[in-house]
């Protein structure tokens, strides 16, 4: 059985939703932390890769940055 991103527990469904919302066909870069994402795929890997409160803060700057 192959393991997707929805398989994950460390982001939410709803913050996996939003991330793909903000990502879909973007061509202009979103920063957190000092760091430009692109896509879905390398902001989701960055806010896995983070302890719990980092993840709910650069989670929080992508989100400001989107609206």
């Amino acid at each position: 059985m192959a393991i997707s991103d929805d398989d994950d527990p460390s982001l939410s469904r709803t913050q996996r939703r939003l991330l793909r919302r903000i990502y879909n066909g973007r061509s202009v870069p979103i920063v957190a932390d000092g760091r430009p994402f692109l896509t879905y795929k390398e902001a989701s890997r960055y806010l896995q890769s983070l302890a719990p409160q980092a993840r709910e803060a650069a989670y929080a700057q992508m989100k400001e940055q989107a609206l």
